[in-house]
């Protein structure tokens, strides 16, 4: 049996992260997540367990997806970050893709 893929989100919406991980599993994938909303949680959670993906919405109350990006290259933790969001524009994403994330 395969392990799950270990996904920590960065979202402030349940739903919203819900519907990541339902995204995921649609493709038979088992996921084991938690889920964050500020850039203290963010690096709490980077230091007490691995994982395999960040996902962050790219719209955040309490953190922006570039602060979470900050984070996780400041950890020193080698993860993809693909930020994720169904209204920015292409200029947000070159913008991200630029500070460092993996994919939008």
């Amino acid at each position: 049996m395969e392990s799950p893929l270990r996904v920590l989100i960065v979202d402030d919406s349940a739903e919203g992260a819900e519907l990541m991980v339902r995204a995921l599993e649609r493709d038979g994938r088992a996921v084991a997540h938690e889920r964050v909303q500020t850039e203290a949680t963010l690096a709490a959670a980077l230091a007490k367990a691995p994982w395999d993906v960040v996902l962050s919405d790219y719209t955040l109350n309490r953190c922006s997806a570039r602060a979470a990006l900050a984070v996780v290259r400041t950890s020193g933790i080698d993860l993809p970050f693909i930020v994720v969001s169904g209204t920015t524009g292409e200029e947000a994403a070159v913008a991200a893709i630029k500070a460092g994330a993996h994919d939008f």
